[in-house]
């Protein structure tokens, strides 16, 4: 019986060892929905890998969250509504602690973010917020109104319409209506603009002055170039255009192929002044190359940051950092907000924004 009692002692023990091996229940943070964080993961939705910038903010986001020892599960979904409805379902069956959304279209996520609601998983609404719900805990974004007060500023100086300079024609763009930060976009570039379309220092050769006339769905460069195509071609045959106000670098460079195609850019002809946003890597380089104008630079560093401060407070039962309670309304609730300052751009302080920050090198021009 001693032998016995022996032998089962030294399996046991031989078995105890084996099983420390294959390690202990806190584990590391993997970015492929392991345990996280105290065995937290983060579900973060992105729109597209079309854009530079939202590839630029997902892979933010995991580093920094990866850092902190949370597990991520990114998924990006090509601007598709289903795709990401059918994403997000995923990461609430999976069993995600948080999600953070970049949402295609605002008004398409109310049922499944119910979903998160009854399996109390927290939402926080990145960069553009997600209408129509009240299961919208925060919102991490920059100032969109003051994104369009800069564009429309950058006009105003270049052309001296603070000084009576004028008239000047101009063609006006828009976002994506799906998308609500393209009204703040429109109406903080109107507040500039519009009183000098009054006084009729900016012309409008079209007469499209209204954001659907200008809208452009899905933030489409293709779609803005068969726009500007039509403008053209309908109203400048004997005009020339001297300003293309665009909210967005795609938009931007999808106008710029249509004006090169018909002359703008040489001796004789040269570009109108076109506005962007997001400093895309491609529109800097048309910046420095004279065809691109301006664009607004919105550091996604600074915004995965404030994102993962959010994240960080929500899971941890505490309020995160909010500095606007008043602005963003989603039709149901006004959510509370952490907005960061957007950044004019052009090719007199490029390097000081761009490269002396890091965010590009000088090697990526």
């Amino acid at each position: 019986m001693r032998g016995k009692g022996l032998l089962l002692f030294i399996s046991l023990f031989v078995l105890s060892i084996v099983l420390v091996g294959c390690g202990g229940s806190d584990s590391e943070a993997d970015g492929e929905g392991g345990d996280g964080k105290e065995g937290k993961t983060v579900g973060i939705a992105m729109p597209t890998k079309s854009s530079e910038r939202w590839v630029a903010d997902g892979s933010n986001m995991v580093d920094k969250l990866e850092e902190l020892g949370y597990a991520t599960d990114l998924q990006y979904a090509e601007d598709v509504v289903e795709n990401q409805v059918s994403q997000i379902e995923n990461m609430i069956t999976k069993g995600v602690d948080i999600l953070v959304i970049a949402s295609i279209d605002g008004e398409a996520l109310t049922e499944v973010l119910e979903q998160a609601e009854n399996l109390d998983i927290p939402v926080i609404s990145y960069d553009r917020l997600i209408m129509n719900s009240d299961h919208v805990s925060y919102y991490a974004t920059f100032d969109n109104f003051q994104v369009g007060v800069l564009q429309g500023e950058y006009i105003e100086e270049q052309l001296g319409l603070n000084d009576g300079e004028g008239p000047f024609n101009i063609e006006l763009f828009a976002g994506s209506p799906d998308d609500n930060n393209a009204y703040f976009f429109w109406d903080g570039a109107m507040s500039v603009l519009e009183p000098y379309i009054e006084e009729e220092q900016l012309v409008v050769q079209s007469d499209q002055m209204s954001f659907e006339q200008g809208a452009t769905l899905r933030w489409d460069g293709s779609k803005a170039q068969e726009r500007m195509d039509n403008l053209l071609s309908a109203h400048y045959s004997s005009e020339d255009i001297d300003v293309v106000y665009s909210p967005f670098d795609g938009i931007s460079r999808g106008v710029i192929s249509s004006l090169k195609a018909v002359g703008y850019g040489s001796d004789n002809k040269p570009m109108p002044i076109v506005t962007g946003q997001d400093a895309e890597l491609s529109s800097i380089k048309s910046i420095i190359a004279g065809e691109q104008t301006q664009t607004i630079f919105k550091d996604t560093r600074q915004l995965a940051d404030a994102a993962v401060d959010m994240v960080e407070s929500v899971l941890s039962d505490e309020e995160p950092e909010i500095n606007d309670t008043e602005t963003y309304d989603n039709g149901v609730k006004v959510v509370p907000s952490y907005l960061l300052e957007p950044t004019s751009v052009d090719v007199d302080n490029y390097e000081e924004i761009l490269v002396d920050t890091e965010y590009y090198s000088e090697d990526d021009f």
